[in-house]
């Protein structure tokens, strides 16, 4: 024991005062620790606390799911490239002479960057190998998709067919469809959002940047009249078709088919434009902050899910279709469809929404 008012620190488990011996000579009569079995007493404590969090995992099935993409979205930055390459091709939709297309798992960037240990540019090599041997030229991305954006991804096995197919998605003659659960619905069923879309610096106690509509028409305060305003240099079009599939539960299921292809385009005309933000979308919750996505009772109830627990809820944006043109012949058209991944899926069930026939084949 170490004296009221002295001072003493704690190493490995044991109490040391300053100017103090580790070991008492009482201490290591009875039991010598050597060196080397101090170092594995202390790699043994380490492991167990290791695997102390595994064990605690939550009873409750909402909250299991939550954990475990939390787990999944984890491992896949710690995951070996070979490993990662080999589930991509495990989830291969398509291959020909020309391209692979590949069902992109949630959390996983397209690109590298800070802090991030695992992209799908970095496999891309390994997997060309896996597919067509040792001395396969690297695959090529023609497209991106955000990190949490599950779906749909168009690889490339020649630098001219990339060219190409970037191309098509540049001129806007690649069909696009995405699937999104969102908190609330559009006041319309089906319509076009054409608003453009800027990049601002939100100011407030956490500065922070994020995609934002830069309109071309606004509202007099006065008369209530629509006026047109000079268009902001830095605005880019964006223009976004969009279908509600299926509501209840104060959500709703949204197809979405962006005809341009700006950054975050599709989660801003959802969340700003159309007043109906995607489910699991916290950086658009808000403007002035960040903070996690609030739900309504009801969709909470559904979920099975605490407000304070919602911080969890990973980005519900599916691409689910993608169809290339191959020619004026319609039959040469390459349509690839995937499903939603597993977590979509029990939320759309959870929330009593209808599970759309394309989804289902």
């Amino acid at each position: 024991m170490v004296a009221p008012g002295s001072v003493a620190w704690r190493i490995g488990g044991f109490a040391v005062k300053p100017g103090g011996r580790l070991f008492s000579h009482s201490q290591c009569a009875a039991a010598p620790l050597t060196a080397e079995k101090l170092a594995e007493k202390i790699r043994a404590q380490k492991r167990e606390q290791e695997k102390k969090p595994a064990r605690e995992v939550p009873k409750d099935p909402v909250r299991r799911r939550v954990h475990e993409l939390i787990q999944f979205s984890q491992q896949l930055q710690r995951v070996h490239p070979n490993v990662l390459a080999k589930a991509l091709k495990n989830g291969i939709l398509l291959q020909n002479k020309e391209i692979v297309v590949i069902n992109k798992p949630y959390g996983l960037p397209v690109h590298g960057g800070p802090g991030i240990k695992s992209c799908i540019t970095d496999v891309l090599p390994i997997l060309a190998k896996m597919l067509d041997g040792m001395k396969a030229e690297p695959l090529h991305l023609c497209h991106r998709l955000d990190k949490e954006t599950t779906g749909v991804m168009v690889l490339a096995r020649d630098q001219e067919t990339a060219h190409r197919i970037q191309e098509l998605f540049r001129t806007r003659q690649v069909e696009k469809k995405y699937w999104a659960i969102c908190v609330g619905a559009p006041e319309s069923t089906d319509g076009v959002v054409e608003i453009p879309i800027i990049e601002k610096e939100v100011v407030s106690n956490q500065p922070h940047y994020k995609m934002t509509l830069a309109p071309n028409y606004r509202i007099s305060h006065e008369d209530g009249k629509t006026f047109k305003v000079r268009r902001h240099r830095d605005a880019q079009v964006a223009v976004t078709r969009y279908q509600v599939l299926s509501s209840a539960s104060s959500c709703s299921l949204v197809e979405l088919q962006p005809v341009t292809g700006v950054k975050h385009q599709l989660r801003v005309h959802l969340a700003y434009g159309l007043g109906c933000t995607v489910l699991g979308d916290h950086k658009y919750s808000h403007w002035s902050k960040l903070a996690p996505q609030k739900l309504p009772g009801k969709a909470l109830k559904r979920l099975g899910l605490e407000q304070a627990k919602v911080r969890h809820l990973p980005l519900h944006l599916h691409a689910h279709a993608l169809t290339l043109p191959g020619g004026d012949e319609e039959e040469k058209k390459i349509h690839i469809v995937c499903r939603p991944p597993h977590f979509f899926s029990r939320s759309l069930k959870c929330l009593k929404l209808d599970f759309p026939e394309a989804g289902k084949e």
